[in-house]
């Protein structure tokens, strides 16, 4: 042991805690000067493992007497604004009780602009932030010196932004901070990564480092509530809050909640619900999601912290490595759509060693406690999902490069050499790279003779950004994270409650009510982008839709799921969900049939409405929407008649009123991977999709500005300025690397394109199963409701799926 262990040896000993081996093994690595991730469960120590090795650098070198605090010597990166928080909180603390000559602070896009400017001045010795702040810190003229003497990076949760472009500015900033720091080492902490060979080389920039894995064994419980009643034909989303009993007997069993669900619009109605049917609880329930005002979250963080609220349900915005101790239950409502996500989740209970994480489930259909368990076996069973590396993102080298000329500046081949050193751009062609300097300096091709675009000057072989006007409106814009335009809610009377989309605002009308907040408020006036309310009474019947609903399964739970239906159809029900469920599976199996993992099954059925065919490929929504899209088409060229379709995580409805015979030369033709981009782009609008698409790239890029501070620009305004754009882009510069940014982008996030086609070669393999049921099976069922529910009917379409799930009870 080194002597400037010994502080820290007893610092834990005076918690009554011993470090782990893999703590220990990363202190060593950092003091041997290597860089690294730590992969480990959560509330397992991540966090201290990587902060005490500068710890201990700090303990071993001497005081420099009359000089003062030194220099930045720790960056901490973020994903999240609350963790930076609480992480700011946490380092504090063990810097003033080892008696550390460090200031921590921290700077997000919540601080206090009175912090910030201290901060341009002079930076603390450790400071907490986030990636796009980062970018803004290399931005000022001085942020080499700033920098210099910065000896380490740790970047919190990077399986959080690994594979997303915050993810890979982060890459570019880390890049260009190696640079001048030669000697910097750079650690990443991740809780729940499949590819973490891959994920610790894309931090590191093809630099060698360590992979250093807790192996602490963290006990882990994942159960169900199960439905006292069982239909033997579920559809998304029926049983909605009927859970509610169990879930209020479970908050009672528990001191404090997390209740996550996966869309705020959920997480809105959950709390409704909650406090409709236990109003004694109204100072006990709260509600935290990224679109509330930051004052409204952070009280709701206190008392999480403190231990004094009985309950709060959260989306997405709690799931990262904040600790809030005192959470002993946590409650998944729905499926989690992934199993990292439910071991994200489940790892906000027990959060400290030792401690067991549960996480209790409630699902919002029967189909969804199959998921359920396919993911409690996976979890179990270690496997977990890979975050796939972004490659290529032009519009953030783009936004990347000018934040640099806006800094010091750059010259073009050591810019170049530092680029390549990302994983991102490790195959930046010359061509790429001269096309995205001529687009910073001239505006490209195309947008020459704009002087607006002309955002970079080349002094003496250095790449600057001169014009004042041009450098703040740069700043505002730093950043990756796209959206619909937010529109601010407030009181009339004062009182922000936070942000919805724009889109959702624009469909009411003065005196409309809507549920927002936890509150049911009605719409006085819209103006300068903010949405006037006040408090009303009775029942809203609408709650905002923000974009990002449409998770979808993923692969490997798919998969699990797939597994789990086979043994059911071997007569296995070993788990209690599947048991749980048998009188649907069975039901399935009777009418059709449950497919085998190598199988693909294909149901045929005749009703009124004309004939259905419906198809397993178990691949994902967003694979679906694609698929479903293209063997309609495909069928219309050989076949010509109308066809509609309905998409779900299982499959897909095609529906026409005579569908051609079905047979495998014509469902192989509809499956053939050949031509699979071009009847892509034929059988979707994808010119309009692509025209909606490049507002975001066109926004990352600095092709667009959103508006100055209290006067942003609406929607429309920014899609109508970034489609004339793109229209010029198509018709005089036809080659324009952001316009095949776009169509990449918009195939892969749109429908998945690289599972697409994986789900295609997949077909190709296995046997396909066809069926012609009398009437709509389980499986189909949903399918049907989600179709019938999106059309316009004068018949309430709840009546319509009443009367036909009586049908099927019936026959069935």
């Amino acid at each position: 042991m080194y002597s400037t262990d010994v502080p820290i040896e007893e610092w834990f000993q005076a918690r009554g805690w011993m470090p782990f081996d893999f703590q220990r093994e990363a202190w060593s690595a950092y003091r041997d000067g290597e860089s690294g991730l730590v992969h480990a469960p959560t509330g397992t120590g991540k966090t201290l493992a990587a902060w005490f090795g500068p710890v201990l650098e700090c303990l071993a070198t001497p005081p420099d007497q009359g000089r003062g605090e030194p220099p930045l010597q720790v960056l901490w990166v973020t994903p999240l604004r609350a963790l930076a928080a609480d992480t700011t909180a946490h380092l504090q603390a063990s810097a003033a009780e080892l008696a550390l000559p460090w200031t921590v602070e921290r700077r997000t896009g919540d601080s206090a602009q009175s912090v910030k400017a201290r901060q341009r001045r002079r930076l603390p010795a450790v400071l907490v932030t986030t990636p796009e702040s980062l970018s803004l810190l290399l931005s000022y003229r001085d942020a080499h010196e700033r920098f210099r003497a910065l000896r380490c990076v740790v970047v919190d949760e990077w399986h959080e932004l690994l594979g997303s472009k915050r993810g890979v500015q982060l890459e570019l900033c880390l890049a260009h901070l190696r640079g001048l720091c030669p000697a910097l080492r750079t650690w990443g902490l991740s809780a729940t990564l499949g590819n973490l060979d891959q994920a610790r080389d894309v931090l590191l920039g093809g630099v060698p480092g360590r992979l250093i894995q807790g192996v602490l064994p963290k006990r882990l419980r994942i159960e169900s509530l199960i439905p006292a009643a069982m239909e033997r034909f579920p559809w998304a989303g029926h049983l909605g809050t009927k859970l509610l009993p169990e879930v209020i007997a479970a908050l009672e069993e528990a001191d404090t909640t997390l209740l996550f669900t996966n869309t705020r619009a959920q997480a809105e109605l959950w709390h409704q619900a909650l406090l409709e049917a236990r109003p004694d609880w109204l100072e006990q329930i709260a509600l935290h999601h990224g679109s509330l005002d930051r004052k409204l979250r952070e009280r709701v963080e206190d008392w999480l912290r403190a231990g004094t609220i009985r309950c709060v349900v959260a989306t997405s915005s709690l799931d990262l490595g904040v600790d809030f101790s005192p959470v002993d239950q946590v409650i998944q409502v729905g499926s989690p759509k992934g199993i990292a996500r439910l071991l994200q989740r489940a790892g906000r209970s027990g959060h400290q060693p030792g401690a067991e994480s549960a996480v209790l489930c409630a699902p919002t259909h029967a189909f969804e406690l199959v998921e359920i368990a396919a993911a409690r076996r996976s979890a179990l069973a270690g496997r977990l999902e890979a975050r796939k590396p972004l490659t290529r993102a032009l519009d953030v080298l783009l936004q990347h490069l000018v934040t640099l000329a806006l800094g010091p500046g750059f010259t073009e081949q050591a810019q170049l050499a530092e680029i390549r050193g990302t994983h991102a751009y490790r195959d930046l062609t010359e061509a790429e790279w001269h096309w995205a300097l001529d687009f910073i300096t001239t505006g490209g091709a195309t947008l020459k003779a704009y002087p607006q675009y002309r955002k970079v000057v080349v002094e003496n072989g250095v790449y600057r950004v001169i014009d004042q006007r041009i450098g703040r409106m740069h700043r505002m814009a730093v950043g990756t994270i796209t959206a619909d335009s937010m529109m601010r809610v407030a009181y009339q009377r004062g009182g922000a409650l936070g942000y919805v989309e724009e889109t959702f605002i624009s469909r009411l009308r003065p005196g409309d009510q809507f549920l927002f907040s936890g509150r049911l408020l009605e719409l006085v006036r819209v103006r300068d982008m903010t949405a006037t309310v006040r408090a009303a009474k009775g029942r809203g019947t609408a709650v905002p839709r923000w974009m990002g609903g449409r998770m979808p399964l993923s692969t490997q739970l798919a998969d699990g799921v797939r597994a789990l239906l086979q043994a059911a159809g071997e007569g296995r029900f070993d788990e209690p969900e599947l048991a749980a469920v048998r009188p649907v599976l069975e039901a399935q199996a009777r009418m059709s049939c449950l497919p085998r993992a190598d199988e693909l099954l294909v149901e045929r059925v005749k009703s009124r409405e004309g004939q259905h065919l419906f198809v397993y490929p178990f691949a994902g929504r967003l694979v679906h929407e694609g698929l479903s899209a293209l063997v309609a088409w495909r069928l219309t060229r050989q076949h010509p008649a109308t066809y509609t379709y309905s998409v779900n995580d299982y499959g897909f409805e095609v529906v026409s009123r005579k569908l051609p015979p079905t047979d495998e030369l014509l469902l192989a033709e509809a499956f053939s991977e050949e031509n699979l981009l071009d009847d892509l782009r034929a059988c979707l609008n994808a010119s309009e999709m692509a025209r909606r698409h490049f507002r975001e790239i066109a926004r990352v890029a600095g092709l667009v500005f959103q508006g100055y501070p209290g006067s942003g620009k609406s929607t429309r305004q920014i899609q109508a300025s970034s489609g004339l754009i793109f229209d010029v882009f198509a018709r005089y510069d036809a080659d324009n690397l952001l316009l095949e940014q776009t169509e990449r982008e918009l195939f892969e996030g749109q429908f998945e394109l690289q599972r697409l086609r994986a789900t295609l070669a997949a077909v190709g393999t296995r046997r396909i199963v066809l069926r012609e049921p009398e009437r709509l099976t389980p499986l189909a069922f949903p399918l049907w409701v989600s179709r019938i529910q999106s059309q316009v009917s004068n018949e309430d379409w709840k009546t319509r799926v009443e009367n036909m799930l009586q049908s099927l009870e019936k026959h069935v």
